[in-house]
């Protein structure tokens, strides 16, 4: 499977996302929060990369935005599930508040009570940007040179799903950081996805 990240999730967290809107629901319930372990916070973090840079550490469920002076804001984060984990160098090509999902035609075959849920939008069959949708409040889109390498880094209308692997690719904030993170980045900012095992284990709280 390749990581289609203008999907990037699950088929159960789709269906999560559709059940939301079924319920006619604009935002998710209450008791939807992310574990504190993996709340938004300045760290110290020495690294060659100059101020600006993204660093993603899969393994540990981390995004770092390399700050002057050794240090990094740091955010939780969820990563791909086996088989969905990539990594290498790219940046950020282009950016966009509350983003289309555009679920993958292999989903779309497993799935096909999802289409029912789906319209014709600019690039195809998808659910339009808003609250409800799966992919969250921000994306960032990251290329490597002329080349879309389909992974992002987008939201998440499930908080609880921050520090696992549960989506199918893509790194996922909760919509507060995601947003944080988009105000403060630009088109032509450094990512670095650091390599790590493919499905290893969700991190235990710090």
């Amino acid at each position: 499977m390749n990581s289609n990240c203008r999907a990037a999730l699950s088929a159960a967290l789709a269906i999560g996302a559709l059940a939301v809107l079924m319920g006619c629901t604009t935002t998710p319930p209450p008791a939807l929060q992310a574990d504190p372990a993996w709340a938004r916070k300045v760290v110290a973090y020495p690294s060659p990369e100059p101020p600006g840079t993204i660093i993603v550490d899969p393994g540990a469920h981390f995004l770092y935005l390399v700050e002057p002076g050794g240090q990094a804001i740091r955010y939780g984060v969820g990563v791909g599930a086996e088989g969905f984990l990539w990594n290498g160098m790219a940046t950020i090509h282009n950016k966009q508040e509350w983003p289309d999902w555009y679920p993958p035609v292999e989903m779309l075959e497993r799935k096909p009570e999802l289409k029912a849920h789906m319209v014709q939008l600019q690039s195809g069959l998808g659910m339009r940007g808003g609250p409800d949708n799966p992919i969250g409040a921000r994306a960032l889109y990251l290329w490597q040179g002329n080349k879309d390498t389909l992974y992002r880094i987008h939201g998440t209308n499930d908080p609880t799903t921050i520090g696992t692997n549960v989506s199918s690719g893509c790194i996922r904030l909760t919509n507060e950081d995601v947003t944080d993170l988009y105000n403060r980045t630009s088109v032509g900012t450094k990512v670095i996805v650091l390599a790590t095992a493919a499905g290893s284990p969700t991190a235990s709280a710090q």
